[in-house]
């Protein structure tokens, strides 16, 4: 009965808000856009992007409703940078039915939020009997990065090598996002140059394990932290540096006290801007 309760606060919450709209899209430029029309312009594309606040309810359920869409007009493929490259193996059990839920969270590094956020897109792709590819870098090479530098990972052997970006990867301080993440620490004792190649190997990472896995004829769908893709840097960026033949859309998710006129600050972020209600329930 209680999670009968919890279904039905899940599903009705993004129905209404205090103006009456719990979410609205756009596109690069501001325009309201209709989701079938998204739809419509996603499904011809290579990859998508979708990226996401990791605590929201709404953008986790538009995910899935967003695959399942998808899933009618072409092939999918989908990844995540929720699950790291090292439980690969893992995640193909469980998508094959040899292992269960229990023994999934078990064995996998598993987000606290996987069972209400992510757990439905694995189990659609399960259902479904879609690839799911697990992109990110495990963390422990990221915070070695952080600690240590990008030389570090030189010393890792050959199969850690293989949850990563190939070695040397390209990095560009220059971009904005990067540039920014050491401005936010620059008064402070964790400005350390690393932080953004940290952040970057998570972004070569994602975009290896994406182009490697593109099946010819299908689309991939891949979810991750808005920044990660905000502003056709991060993931995309890294997309267009390994092949520049793909053809990437992007979502990005953004908060507003009122959906019905998107903040100018909000614009060109990605292809699709959604606007959700800034009271929306947080899942954590």
């Amino acid at each position: 009965m209680k999670n009968i309760l919890y279904l039905l606060l899940f599903v009705s919450a993004p129905v209404f808000s205090q103006n009456g709209q719990a979410y609205q899209i756009y596109n690069a430029k501001g325009k309201k856009v209709t989701y079938d029309k998204m739809v419509k312009q996603l499904q011809d594309k290579d990859v998508v992007l979708f990226g996401e606040f990791h605590d929201n309810s709404l953008a986790h359920w538009l995910q899935l409703e967003l695959t399942k869409s998808l899933a009618q007009k072409r092939g999918l493929t989908l990844g995540a940078e929720m699950i790291e490259a090292d439980n690969q193996s893992q995640l193909n059990d469980y998508l094959a039915g040899k292992i269960d839920q229990k023994a999934f969270d078990t064995i996998a590094r598993l987000w606290n939020n996987h069972k209400t956020d992510y757990k439905p897109l694995v189990d659609f792709a399960k259902k479904s009997k879609i690839r799911f590819i697990a992109t990110n870098v495990p963390r422990r090479y990221a915070s070695k990065v952080y600690k240590e530098g990008v030389e570090s990972l030189e010393l890792l052997s050959a199969e850690e090598k293989s949850w990563i970006a190939p070695l040397p990867f390209p990095y560009d301080e220059n971009l904005p996002g990067y540039v920014k993440m050491m401005e936010m620490f620059k008064d402070s004792n964790h400005a350390n140059p690393n932080f953004p190649k940290s952040q970057a190997i998570k972004d070569a990472t994602m975009a290896y394990f994406i182009s490697k896995n593109i099946e010819a004829g299908k689309l991939f769908v891949h979810f991750n932290g808005s920044y990660h893709s905000n502003n056709y840097e991060g993931i995309y960026w890294y997309l267009n540096t390994y092949n520049q033949a793909l053809k990437v859309a992007t979502i990005a998710t953004v908060s507003q006290a009122e959906v019905k006129k998107m903040d100018p600050e909000n614009k060109n972020l990605a292809d699709f801007i959604i606007v959700i209600d800034e009271d929306m329930t947080k899942t954590f």
